[in-house]
């Protein structure tokens, strides 16, 4: 599908969707929890419905209605097929941890994209906490051989690569026979999103200890209680509906936990700090459009936020400097190269360092945007799009449907014009 973008205003209301980080680690700790646990307002997307298939594969039972899941976890059972994780690096690092706990072998497999995405540190961990697992040079596929092989004990692991090796390591970790010493052998990064894993866990009866500085963790053995959980909204996706707003119009962004764990609620202090008009009440959020100015940030914790801010600082007056985009290559997709890429089609003027990007602000033009099938950069540049001149085509727009599957019927109801083909 293309979608076509006009110059145009936003206004109006929008409800964010749910938190896709939460609803994965929700439906970890209810499959591993033994009883029946419900889940509130879950994200119903391409990679919750991997994370969901690949569960009841292996014996987990998750019933659907409109509004919540039931999840009846506790039992385990092996699958002998491939376990496809589709596009979704979470299912696949959070799932290789999982399986295993599984009472015999399991091999997940990945896309095309989710293939050049590593995964090795985490299985070389799980490998030394009595594990077997093996990978494919250090990425997908994964095979875990034996019975429930997971004894517990001492790890060591990267903490620059990606979060989401700890945070899979950490979830399975009560259930090992020694509980698990995990230690980071560089600095953790994006340590918000395995604060979000602690969090899950203690609504789930189940404490994991992190040092001060974040690079030790202690998990005793425990069990999962079941409980009913309540899906938070997504601050990642409300990111483009902020960005947007304060680019072209006013929104009220609704459905927002303003004390949340979540990483991307760091958007709030960018858009203060670029000149946005912001205002709040309750679980909303106002931003009305203001011109921007430049600023320097570092992304370390919140890669995920580095196309919107791309695009904010396209347009603001000034130079702009984020810093912590190395790791960018190794998203959905080379993220740090597909943003440098959309910037220049559209009259963009940008400059890629080793561990920072430069922005400087002018005028842009509508262009042609190859997403790479990246969810983040479809959005980000269909924002863009909105205060460019002329038209913005942005191809492959399905791919939203990875986080944010209502998002360009949101951005029509707020006033965009789009066409779709």
């Amino acid at each position: 599908m293309r979608v076509i973008i006009k110059r145009s205003e936003v206004e109006g209301r929008a409800t964010v969707p749910p938190s896709k980080s939460y609803t994965h680690r929700a439906l970890i700790c209810s499959a591993l929890a033994e009883g029946i646990s419900k889940i509130v307002s879950p994200l119903i997307s391409d990679d919750s419905e991997a994370t969901t298939e690949i569960l009841m594969k292996l014996g987990v039972g998750i019933t659907r209605d409109s509004e919540s899941w039931t999840v009846r976890g506790g039992v385990l059972q092996p699958f002998a097929g491939d376990l496809y994780c589709r596009e979704s690096g979470t299912t696949l690092r959070l799932m290789t941890a999982f399986c295993t706990l599984v009472n015999g072998d399991s091999k997940l497999t990945a896309g095309q994209t989710l293939s050049n995405r590593p995964v090795g540190p985490l299985v070389d961990g799980l490998n030394q906490l009595g594990a077997n697992c093996t990978s494919n040079d250090g990425f997908p596929p994964v095979s875990i051989m034996g019975k429930n092989s997971l004894k517990g004990g001492i790890a060591k692991i990267p903490g620059n690569i990606s979060s989401q090796f700890v945070s899979a390591i950490l979830l399975v970790a009560p259930l090992t026979d020694e509980g698990v010493t995990l230690r980071l052998t560089t600095p953790l990064e994006s340590k918000p999103y395995v604060l979000m894993t602690i969090d899950s866990q203690h609504h789930f009866n189940v404490e994991s200890i992190a040092s001060p500085n974040m690079k030790e963790f202690f998990v005793r053995k425990q069990e999962y209680k079941p409980t009913t959980y309540k899906v938070e909204g997504d601050w990642s996706s409300a990111t483009y509906l902020l960005a947007a707003a304060a680019l072209t119009g006013k929104v009220d962004v609704i459905g927002l936990n303003t004390c949340s764990s979540q990483a991307d609620m760091k958007i709030i202090d960018v858009l203060r700090m670029m000149g946005a008009k912001i205002s709040s009440k309750q679980e909303s959020i106002i931003i009305e459009k203001a011109r921007l100015k430049g600023i320097e940030v570092n992304i370390s914790d919140q890669p995920d936020l580095f196309p919107a801010i791309s695009i904010l600082c396209a347009t603001a007056k000034g130079r702009s400097i984020i810093h912590g985009t190395r790791r960018l290559r190794f998203k959905e997709s080379d993220r740090l190269a597909a943003t440098e890429e959309g910037l220049r089609r559209m009259g963009g003027k940008t400059q890629k360092r080793d561990d920072s990007f430069l922005i400087e602000g002018t005028s842009t033009q509508g262009g042609i945007i190859d997403p790479r099938m990246d969810h983040r950069i479809a959005m980000a540049f269909g924002v863009l799009g909105l205060a460019s001149e002329g038209e913005t085509t942005i191809l492959d727009a399905e791919c939203v449907s990875k986080s944010y599957p209502e998002f360009w019927r949101t951005m029509e109801a707020l006033g965009s014009q789009i066409r779709r083909r």
